[in-house]
């Protein structure tokens, strides 16, 4: 029996009104040949009582829309009725919202026609003053952003429903890093901000300007630097001005991604180009771990159910870590199929096992950690399925995906899978009936 016949045989046990394509797993891993074959390579006898899982297939994520910019787009997130912004749905049915930061200095909010419904004040007006790196909803009227000028930006998110429009007004600008703030990821019920930085350091930052304290004056922007043509760091209007709860240095090389721990938001776990994922205890300020890989590590993203973090790289895979003190090993898993760096990574909102990853080989992939096969080198993962840019289809293959680079990719189980890149646009892919923990049981005799 193949998957197609299992399937079928399934469908009738359920008594389906409609087929619905299945996949099966011996063990916690994706069955890839004929249940003859597996009890072969494995060396079972065909008398022995098999547990076979079957779980929904995962239909292929079809494009939905794109949103175009006036230049590269770095980031985006999604605000939703399922989004992680505190314990209440974010938003209701039909009034999702994107966030795209861009490389032109400006951030925007979408709904999902494709039309904008506000964008962040320019340089002059208490906007960022460089391209802008990273931004995340913070709360349905809060959006928190970095970038190049070094700085963390809250801003206040308005929204006039009547006339489909929204505004972002600056609320606080946070000082503290000497290099481009390069990523960002928020705790909401602890109203804490983590940040990775170019200067090799980790923040950490309040949400709220009484409890954030005052920035030191040697951060604030001196005189010199307004004056300076290279990087004008004043602006025109009184925003609040205020510093890191701490910044905690290790990292030798510049901070590519920061995650809070999923089950503990008192630990923080980041990624250098320094090779490093380092853990951290927060209220301390201190260094817990450091876990050394071969290659630089570019981006994060939890499994919490499973114990493990993703790690983006620059060797084009994806390193499965344990970041507990009792792993004995450093990767318990290695997801190929990139041919570019892995720069940002999301994981599926409705499964403990899913992950899609933005490369900036101009592509996102899907994977399920079940999908492996064992080899000499360990366990290692294929994609289940690849994602290009809308823009580049029918050019060809951009070699290096050049053009077409994928730099921001989020996952939310509403909108779908929302990407971002050098083609200047927000993408969109929504394939449903993704693997589900409902859908998971059975048992078949071999």
């Amino acid at each position: 029996l193949r998957r197609y016949a299992l399937s079928t045989l399934v469908n009738t046990l359920l008594h389906s009104e409609k087929p619905i394509p299945f996949e099966f797993l011996i063990n916690g891993t994706f069955l890839r040949t004929s249940i003859d074959d597996y009890l072969t390579a494995n060396g079972i006898s065909s008398e022995t009582s098999l547990t076979v899982e079957y779980v929904r297939a995962i239909i292929p994520p079809l494009f939905l829309a794109s949103f175009e910019h006036d230049d590269w787009v770095s980031s985006v997130d999604v605000l939703s009725g399922t989004s992680l912004v505190g314990r209440t749905p974010a938003a209701p049915p039909g009034q999702e919202r994107i966030l795209s930061a861009s490389y032109d200095g400006l951030l925007r909010v979408w709904n999902m026609s494709s039309e904008i419904l506000g964008t962040s004040p320019s340089a002059g007006s208490g906007g960022h003053l460089s391209s802008i790196k990273a931004a995340k909803f913070i709360s349905r009227n809060q959006i928190a952003s970095s970038g190049l000028d070094r700085t963390v930006r809250l801003w206040k998110y308005t929204e006039d429903v009547e006339a489909f429009t929204a505004s972002l007004s600056p609320q606080i600008e946070l000082y503290g890093h000497k290099a481009s703030v390069d990523c960002l990821a928020i705790h909401h019920r602890s109203s804490r901000i983590l940040t990775g930085s170019g200067d090799h350091a980790v923040g950490i930052w309040s949400t709220k300007k009484s409890d954030a304290p005052a920035v030191p004056a040697v951060l604030l922007p001196s005189r010199a630097s307004r004056s300076s043509k290279r990087r004008k760091l004043s602006t025109s209007t009184n925003t609040p001005q205020r510093g890191p709860l701490a910044i905690m240095k290790s990292h030798t090389a510049p901070v590519s991604s920061t995650i809070f721990a999923p089950n503990d938001p008192t630990v923080a776990y980041s990624t250098s180009w320094d090779h490093t994922l380092r853990t951290w205890d927060l209220p301390t300020a201190s260094l817990i771990d450091t876990r050394s890989t071969s290659h630089a590590l570019l981006s994060l993203a939890p499994f919490p159910d499973l114990n493990l973090l993703a790690a983006g790289s620059s060797a084009r895979h994806i390193t499965l870590i344990d970041p507990r003190a009792s792993a004995t090993t450093v990767s318990a898993m290695t997801l190929r199929g990139h041919t570019n760096a892995v720069v940002s990574l999301a994981g599926d909102p409705d499964s403990a096992y899913g992950l899609v990853s933005g490369s900036h080989d101009g592509t996102c992939r899907v994977w399920d950690v079940r999908a492996s096969r064992t080899e000499k080198e360990g366990v290692i993962g294929d994609s289940i399925y690849t994602i290009e840019r809308e823009s580049g289809k029918g050019e060809g293959r951009k070699v290096g995906g050049e053009g077409v680079k994928v730099f921001g990719v989020v996952w939310d189980a509403d909108v779908g899978i929302v990407s971002a890149g050098e083609d200047k646009r927000v993408q969109i892919n929504r394939g449903k009936g993704v693997v589900r923990e409902e859908d998971e049981l059975g048992e078949v005799a071999a």
